[in-house]
C-alpha cells in the first residue's frame, strides 16, 4: 500500500488516477465519510499492491532494486522520482508487486513455490474465486513475504461494543485484553462481565489474556500495591482469585499492570512477578506485563522507579510497553505518541531485555486541547476519525511533525476558542510499524479498541503476518 498527503485543490478523483485504483477503493480502505471534503495534509492509504521503502544510509536505487527483486526503473517509476540521483536517507519509495505471468501448464503450488510464498496467499492477494480456473496470460501479484508479530489489544469498551470491535478486527489480533479486574486491598477482584468478549476472541481465535490493576482513573493506587504487595497472606489470595476466574472464564494468559507502584516497593513487586510465573507456569498459563515508559535505569518518579525492566524481562514471558501519554490529557497540547521518546524507550529496554519479550504500545486515540493551555484543564479524547471530521469542519489544514512522527493542526471554534489536536494517521502508524521491524520486536499491543482507526489496521494487514495462537 501507499501513502498520499492531500495538497491543495487536489480531488479525489485526481488522487484515484493518479495510482490508477477506483476512487472507491480509497474510500473503502479510509473509510471516508465524504469523499468531495479533502484537507490539505490530509494522509490518505492508497490500496495499491506493493509496498513501501524508507531509505537507510549507505543504500542507493540498485541495492534496494536487488533487495526486492525488481527493476530500478520500476523503482523510478512507482515512486515518480524526478531525479533518482537524489535520493537521501528518510526517502520513502514505493517498491512495485512482484507480478508472474502465468505459463501453460503451471499450478498455483508451484508458482508459490518458486516464490516462496503459499497459495492461499497468492488466491487472497489477487482475489482468485476459482483456484483451479488459472489460465495461461494471467498476470498475478506475488505477495511479498512479511515479518511475523503478535499483536494484543486492550478495551475498557462495554461488552456488547467489545464483541463488535472483536468481530470487525479480531482477525488480526494474537491476544485480547478487557481492561481491566481490580484488585482490592483484601486481595479480592472486582467483578467483570466479561463472558461474551472472552468467547468473540476465541471465535476469532484471539488468545484472551485476562488483566489486573491497582489503579482507577480517581485513585494511584500505590496504597493498595503497598498492602498487597508486603502482606503474603494477600499475595497468595490474589494469585488464588486470579486463578479461579482463568480457569472459570477461559483466560490464558496474565497481564500484570501495577502502576504507581512506591519506589520503596521495587523488589516486592518483582517477587510478586516471580510468585505469579510460579504459580500460573505449571497449569500452562503464560504471564505478561504492563511496563512505564523508561529511558534509563535511574529514572525518577512514581511512574518509573519500581518498574524494574531487566527483571520483568527476565521474569515475565513477555512485556508491554507503554509507550504513549507524553500528550497526556491533564497536561499541555504535543504529539501523544512522539517516535523519538519512543525509540529512547524501546532502546533501553533492549539493552535489558531480548527483542522477542517487547511489544511496542500504540495508542490509538486523539486528543483536543484548548489553547492557550490552563494547567489542569483537561484535553478532550477522541477518535483519528474524529480528529478528521474537525479539521474539515473547520477549514484546518493539517501538518506533520516529521520529528515526532505526528500529525497535528489548530483550529477555532464557534465560540472564538482556540483549540489544538494531535492524533495519529497512515504516516504516524507507518512510522510505529517501521519501528518494530527495525528492532525486531515481538509485536504491538494497542490501547484501546473503541477509536475508529481503519488506516491502521489496512496497514497493520498490509506490514505484518499476524501470528495466531489458537
Amino acid at each position: 500500500m501507499l501513502i498520499h498527503v492531500v495538497t491543495s485543490g487536489e480531488t479525489l478523483w485526481q488522487i484515484a488516477s493518479r495510482y490508477a485504483v477506483s476512487m472507491n477503493s480509497i474510500i473503502s480502505t479510509n473509510e471516508l465519510e465524504n469523499p468531495n471534503q479533502l484537507v490539505v495534509g490530509q494522509a490518505l492509504v492508497i490500496p495499491k499492491p506493493g509496498t513501501t521503502h524508507t531509505v537507510k544510509s549507505g543504500e542507493t536505487l540498485w541495492s534496494i532494486a536487488q533487495k526486492y527483486g525488481v527493476t530500478i526503473q520500476s523503482i523510478i517509476q512507482a515512486s515518480q522520482l524526478t531525479n533518482p540521483n537524489l535520493i537521501y536517507p528518510g526517502t520513502t519509495l514505493f517498491i512495485p508487486p512482484l507480478t508472474h505471468i502465468v505459463q501453460p501448464g503451471e499450478m498455483l503450488w508451484q508458482i508459490a513455490g518458486r516464490y516462496g510464498t503459499t497459495v492461499q496467499a497468492i488466491i487472497s492477494e489477487n482475489q482468485i474465486e476459482n483456484p483451479n480456473l488459472i489460465y495461461p496470460g494471467l498476470r498475478l501479484t506475488i505477495p511479498r513475504g512479511k515479518p511475523v508479530i503478535e499483536v494484543n489489544a486492550y478495551t475498557y469498551q462495554t461488552s456488547e461494543e467489545a464483541v463488535q470491535s472483536l468481530n470487525e478486527i479480531g482477525y488480526l489480533l494474537t491476544y485480547f485484553s478487557p481492561f481491566a479486574y481490580l484488585i482490592a486491598e483484601d486481595g479480592t477482584l472486582n467483578p467483570v462481565k466479561d463472558e461474551a468478549e472472552i468467547q468473540a476472541a476465541r471465535s476469532n481465535h484471539a488468545v484472551p489474556m485476562m488483566s489486573v490493576t491497582n489503579f482507577t482513573s480517581s485513585q494511584a493506587g500505590s496504597n493498595v500495591a503497598h498492602t498487597i504487595l508486603s502482606t503474603p497472606e494477600i499475595k497468595e489470595k490474589i494469585i488464588a482469585n486470579i486463578l479461579q476466574v482463568m480457569d472459570s472464564k477461559g483466560y490464558k494468559g496474565l497481564n500484570i499492570d501495577f502502576e504507581n507502584v512506591l519506589p520503596a516497593d521495587r523488589e516486592l513487586y518483582n517477587q510478586f512477578l516471580q510468585m505469579a510465573v510460579d504459580r500460573l507456569h505449571p497449569k500452562g498459563y503464560f504471564v505478561s506485563t504492563a511496563l512505564a515508559p523508561k529511558i534509563g535505569p535511574t529514572q525518577s518518579g512514581l511512574l518509573y522507579e519500581a518498574h524494574d525492566y531487566e527483571a520483568h524481562g527476565r521474569i515475565a514471558d513477555f512485556v508491554v510497553l507503554m509507550t504513549y501519554e507524553w500528550g497526556y490529557r491533564l497536561g499541555p497540547p504535543q504529539a501523544i505518541s512522539p517516535i523519538d521518546q519512543m525509540r529512547r524507550v524501546v532502546e533501553y529496554a533492549l539493552s535489558v531485555m531480548p527483542a522477542e519479550k517487547i511489544f511496542l504500545g500504540f495508542q490509538i486515540y486523539a486528543r483536543d486541547w484548548k489553547i492557550p493551555h490552563v494547567k489542569g484543564q483537561e484535553a478532550e479524547t477522541f477518535s483519528p476519525q474524529e480528529a478528521i471530521r474537525r479539521a474539515i469542519k473547520y477549514g484546518a489544514s493539517i501538518q506533520y511533525d516529521t520529528k515526532a512522527q505526528s500529525p497535528f493542526f489548530q483550529y477555532v471554534d464557534e465560540k472564538g476558542q482556540g483549540h489544538e489536536v494531535w492524533f495519529e494517521d497512515a504516516r504516524s502508524a507507518q512510522a510505529k510499524f517501521n519501528m518494530v521491524k527495525d528492532y525486531n520486536l515481538r509485536g504491538i499491543s494497542y490501547w484501546a479498541l473503541g477509536y475508529p482507526y481503519p488506516q491502521n489496521w489496512a496497514l497493520l494487514k498490509d506490514n505484518f503476518t499476524i501470528k495466531k495462537l489458537i
